[in-house]
């Protein structure tokens, strides 16, 4: 696979771009029996991040994202830390990407975050409207490139992600990640999103930048998704001055 003029030109405008069915049917089967299989608790990584799915679909009233296995259970919201597993490790580290982070970050690549997301079943959270930037990542600068992966197709039905193209060029609209009512009144007028939905085994490299927001899933199958944030291998944390999980150039991850 190869990343585009006109893919880039169409990120450069819109903040978006399809990438296509990165993974085939094995690839994609791989992904979701291991995601699973961490979730149950089968596959242990104590220092990986976990954060259940809450009663309600309220945003504000979810379980606390912390270090360690929660139970076994398939109703988990987040998991953070995935480049600690050699299965997605690879994933992360797909040709196609270091093509793409070749071009927009350089030839040392770090990640803020390698993220499982999950919307279970007749659940989910109502995710509002933000940029996936601000103080509260603790980075000295913004990254701006994600890779978004479907692991299951992801349709308005079971509450795919919304985006406001274009929104990625007002720059950081607010340091404390959730714009206000009158910034979304301005930065996201009723009619400016789209749907983005997507197949299950299709990525999508989005701006940090975009506003986006998502729903919750009445349908009786899980919407599951993995979501790769790259950066500069030169970035380090604010607040313990410590670096970043290598994915590309000097020092990076090798999966086991």
């Amino acid at each position: 696979m190869e990343y585009s003029d006109k893919q880039h030109a169409h990120f450069e405008e819109h903040g978006y771009v399809r990438l296509g069915k990165v993974l085939d049917d094995a690839g994609l089967a791989e992904l979701q029996q291991r995601i699973d299989a961490i979730m149950l608790g089968e596959i242990p990584y104590p220092e990986m991040e976990f954060q259940l799915d809450g009663e309600d679909a309220d945003y504000a009233k979810m379980p606390t994202v912390s270090s360690g296995h929660k139970g076994t259970t398939l109703q988990y919201r987040k998991i953070m830390g995935l480049e600690q597993d050699p299965v997605y490790l690879a994933y992360m580290q797909h040709p196609l990407f270091r093509q793409i982070t070749r071009r927009y970050v350089g030839e040392d690549v770090s990640i803020f975050r390698a993220m499982f997301m999950n919307k279970p079943a007749e659940k989910g959270t109502i995710l509002p409207w933000h940029q996936d930037v601000g103080v509260g990542w603790g980075v000295g600068y913004n990254p701006t490139t994600t890779v978004w992966t479907a692991l299951d197709s992801a349709t308005v039905a079971n509450g795919c992600m919304q985006i406001v193209p274009g929104s990625h060029k007002h720059g950081v609209i607010t340091e404390g990640h959730f714009p206000s009512a009158e910034q979304l009144a301005e930065y996201a007028p009723r009619g400016a999103e789209i749907d983005l939905e997507a197949e299950a085994g299709e990525a999508i490299l989005l701006n940090n930048l975009l506003l986006h927001r998502s729903g919750i899933n009445p349908t009786g199958q899980s919407r599951r998704a993995f979501s790769i944030a790259y950066m500069d291998g030169a970035a380090r944390s604010v607040r313990t001055g410590e670096g970043y999980p290598m994915i590309f150039g000097a020092e990076a991850l090798v999966p086991a």
